[in-house]
């Protein structure tokens, strides 16, 4: 490790390979917490390369517990996270309004790192209990059409980083690397990122694949379609910046889409949503994002009819 330090320290890049191989040997324990650590560091100092993300997804894919979903198409809709903005959890609840136009949605997702409220938290404090027992989430999914994959039974060699990320405490490049590596790897995915470096990358990584895809990026640093200003949307097809009034929608502002100050807190906003409560700006994110998987999924529709959908 420490050869790989001095050469990230000097600023020189990783291959695919590498990249692979370094996070197969974290997984396995070979290197400590400080190692860990600075070497994670490293990327909070320097953008991370095409070939590096895709050496780290390669691994955690290949590490991972799959999922054999026995054909069936489903979708995906997950933020990196990381962008510091303490929302309410959109992509979650977005999630089910996709559920409920009759798509069947595999969420991946984990507790917060970088924010106080993940994916898990809510859904965890709200009695939802996890597994990964494929059986399981097939009929879930088949009774309900959402299952939920928390991510750390799905990528078990990852505890070993699990705690250097809760001390750093910040966005790191597994926030990066988390939507990339659903177990079920579904056919149509919705990717929301924090920066708009991140939303070329992705862009670019995902044009190799067969996936529909679509890459937000709000301009004001949010990793889904906030409706507080313009956002990025990139796709197969191209990109495009849109407004919220191309979407039919108001313009709101950062404080009316506030998670609370406790998971209890976001579990409650969570919880009112799903029983039809909420207030505008609630309501109205949460369609923006459904009708915006949509539109992933089938990017010939309109965006009035994908949202109309959601709804």
């Amino acid at each position: 490790m420490k050869q790989l330090l001095t050469n990230l320290f000097e600023h020189r890049k990783l291959s695919r390979e590498t990249a692979r191989q370094i996070l197969i040997d974290i997984s396995e324990a070979r290197y400590n917490d400080a190692q860990i650590a600075s070497f994670i560091t490293v990327y909070l100092m320097r953008a991370i390369t095409v070939d590096e993300l895709q050496g780290f997804r390669d691994a955690l894919l290949e590490l991972c517990l799959p999922v054999d979903l026995e054909g069936r198409e489903t979708v995906d809709m997950v933020g990196t996270g990381g962008d510091g903005k303490n929302t309410f959890n959109i992509t979650t609840a977005s999630a089910f309004l996709v559920a409920g136009a009759g798509y069947q949605v595999t969420k991946h997702g984990n507790y917060g790192v970088s924010s106080f409220c993940g994916s898990s938290n809510v859904l965890e404090k709200l009695g939802y209990r996890f597994t990964n027992d494929a059986e399981v989430l097939k009929r879930q999914l088949d009774r309900a059409n959402i299952c939920f994959f928390h991510a750390p039974l799905f990528h078990p060699a990852m505890k070993t980083v699990a705690p250097v990320r809760r001390s750093l405490g910040v966005k790191t490049f597994f926030n990066m690397l988390g939507p990339l590596v659903n177990p079920a790897q579904p056919k149509y995915q919705l990717f929301g990122v924090f920066n708009l470096q991140l939303a070329r990358l992705y862009q670019y990584l995902l044009q190799q694949s067969e996936k529909s895809f679509a890459v937000v990026f709000a301009l004001d640093g949010y990793d889904e379609v906030s409706l507080t200003g313009p956002f990025q949307w990139r796709t197969r097809q191209g990109e495009a910046i849109l407004e919220p009034a191309d979407l039919g929608l108001a313009e709101y502002h950062a404080d009316e889409l506030s998670g609370g100050h406790s998971i209890t807190d976001a579990a409650a906003i969570f919880l009112g949503l799903l029983q039809g409560k909420g207030t505008p700006a609630q309501k109205d994110v949460v369609v923006a994002n459904a009708g915006a998987t949509i539109r992933a999924m089938y990017p010939d529709r309109s965006w009035e009819n994908c949202l109309a959908e959601a709804r």
